[in-house]
C-alpha cells in the first residue's frame, strides 16, 4: 500500500508535539461496554506515564488504518495533534453471535503524547460502509488534579536489542504470561529466541537497526493459560485464554489493564505476549499487541503471522470452503488492510505491481506460484475477496515467508515509524 504523507498534517503534528512534553505520555483508559446493537465508551482513568509514545510526526500514517481510531485535537484551535488507528478485541466481539444477546465490557488503554494545552479526545469507529464516525468525545483538562502520576510496578527488564532513542526507533516489548518466578530463565530464553527469529525474518532482517527490543519478566502464580473447553483454568498475570469466541486455537487476553500496567515499564510501540505453553494458538491486534504460545513446533511462525496483523495491519488471506457468507469484510467496500481487496478501490492496493501479462483474476495454478496477481479467496471468504499471491504466511504457516505485497507493506510501516 502506498503511504500518502500529508505535509500540513505532518507540520501540525510535529510542531504541536514539540510544544508539549514529548518525554511524557498521556494514558487515557476507557471501557467499551454494551452489545452489538448498542454500546458505549466510558472513561476509566487518566495517567501520566514517564516515556515518549510513538515517533513524533509519524502518527499520521495510522489515520486511515484500523477499525477504530484515537483522535486528539487542541480545544482552542481545533488543530489535530494526534491520530492513531487501532483494532481492539472488542470490535471483533461485536461480530459474534454472543454480542447480539449479551452485554460485555472490554478494557482499553490509549496513549498519546503529553500536550501543552487542553485537548479534545475522541474515538472514531469505522462503520459498515468503511467511513469514520465519532463514537466518543471528552475534553481533557491538563490541570485536572485527578490525572494520576504513579510510578509503575517494578519488574525486571532485559534489553535484548538497543538501536537508539525510542523517538527514532520501533520499540517492541515482550511480556511473560504463565511463567512462574522459577520459570523466568525459560521466559528470557524464549524471548531471545523469538527476537532472533523476528530479526532474521524477511523483511525485518533488512531493518534490524530500526528496533529496540525489551523483555519484561512478569511472574504468574501458575504455569500456562486457561483452556476452558477442557476445564483448565490458571491463575496467571494477564488471564490469557484459548477458545476465544469459541475458536479452539484463538489465544487472547482481555485483561488490558494489567497488560498496559506491565508494558508501561518501558517505552513501547508494540506489545508481544509469550504464553508458556506447547498448545497451538495466537492472536494479533493492529497497533496494539500480539500473543502466542512459546513451545509449539510452529510458535515462531505463529508469532510472525500475528505480528503481521499487529504491526502492519495485514489481513488473514486464508479461507475455507463453504465460508462464502462470512461477514467480516463486506464485499461492497474496500478493506483497509493492504493485502486483500474487494476490487472496489483496487487502484489503491497492489494493482500497479501486477504484470500486464498476468490474467485478472489470476487462476490458483502452479504456474503462478511466484506471481503477484489477483487470486480469488482471502479474508475468510472464497468468493468476492482477492489476495495478491497463491500462498503467503498470512494464508498458511507452511509457506514460511511473506508474499511480496505483505513484505512491502511491512517495509513501508518500518520506514514510516523509524529513522
Amino acid at each position: 500500500m502506498k503511504v500518502i504523507i500529508i505535509p500540513l498534517l505532518l507540520s501540525i503534528l510535529t510542531n504541536t508535539l514539540i510544544a508539549g512534553n514529548i518525554d511524557k505520555t498521556i494514558r487515557y483508559d476507557v471501557c467499551f461496554t454494551g452489545k452489538a446493537d448498542h454500546w458505549d465508551v466510558i472513561h476509566s482513568q487518566t495517567k501520566i506515564v514517564q516515556f515518549a509514545t510513538g515517533n513524533s510526526g509519524y502518527e499520521h500514517q495510522f489515520a486511515e488504518k484500523g477499525n477504530m481510531r484515537l483522535v486528539v485535537k487542541e480545544t482552542e484551535t481545533g488543530d489535530t495533534l494526534f491520530i492513531k488507528g487501532f483494532s481492539p478485541l472488542f470490535q471483533e466481539w461485536l461480530l459474534t453471535s454472543e454480542a447480539n444477546t449479551k452485554e460485555r465490557e472490554f478494557y482499553q488503554a490509549l496513549y498519546f503524547p503529553h500536550p501543552s494545552k487542553d485537548v479534545l479526545v475522541s474515538i472514531d469507529l469505522r462503520n459498515i460502509e468503511g467511513q469514520w464516525g465519532q463514537k466518543y468525545a471528552d475534553t481533557l483538562f491538563i490541570s485536572d488534579i485527578r490525572i494520576k502520576n504513579e510510578n509503575p510496578k517494578k519488574y525486571k527488564i532485559d534489553t535484548l536489542l538497543y538501536s537508539g532513542h525510542s523517538q527514532e526507533k520501533i520499540d517492541l516489548v515482550f511480556l511473560s504470561e504463565g511463567y512462574t518466578r522459577e520459570e523466568m530463565d525459560k521466559y528470557v530464553a524464549d524471548a531471545k529466541r523469538m527476537a532472533r527469529f523476528l530479526l532474521n525474518f524477511q523483511p525485518f532482517n533488512e531493518f534490524q537497526n530500526k528496533f529496540n527490543l525489551y523483555a519484561i519478566q512478569v511472574p504468574s502464580a501458575e504455569s500456562g493459560a486457561d483452556e476452558p473447553e477442557i476445564g483448565i483454568l490458571k491463575n496467571t498475570a494477564f488471564n490469557a485464554t484459548w477458545n476465544t469466541f469459541e475458536s479452539e486455537r484463538y489465544l487472547t487476553s482481555g485483561d488490558m489493564l494489567q497488560i498496559s500496567n506491565a508494558a508501561d515499564e518501558v517505552s513501547w510501540d508494540q506489545i508481544v505476549i509469550i504464553v508458556n505453553s506447547a498448545r497451538y494458538g495466537g492472536g494479533g491486534f493492529y497497533n496494539w499487541l500480539s500473543i502466542f504460545s512459546s513451545d509449539h513446533q510452529q510458535s515462531e511462525l505463529v508469532f510472525i503471522h500475528e505480528f503481521g496483523h499487529a504491526f502492519a495491519g495485514l489481513a488473514d488471506e486464508y479461507y475455507y470452503n463453504g465460508d462464502i457468507e462470512d461477514t467480516t469484510y463486506p464485499i461492497t467496500i474496500e478493506p483497509w488492510e493492504p493485502n486483500i481487496t474487494t476490487l472496489v478501490q483496487f487502484d489503491k492496493k497492489w494493482k500497479g505491481s501486477i504484470s500486464h501479462k498476468t490474467p485478472l483474476p489470476t487462476p490458483r495454478d502452479s504456474m503462478y506460484i511466484n506471481t503477484i496477481g489477483l487470486f480469488e479467496g482471502g479474508g475468510y471468504r472464497t468468493k468476492g475477496i482477492y489476495s495478491p499471491s497463491i500462498t503467503c504466511l498470512m494464508k498458511t504457516l507452511s509457506t514460511k515467508s511473506f508474499c511480496p505485497v505483505c513484505q512491502e507493506a511491512i517495509r513501508q510501516t518500518i520506514l514510516n515509524q523509524a529513522k
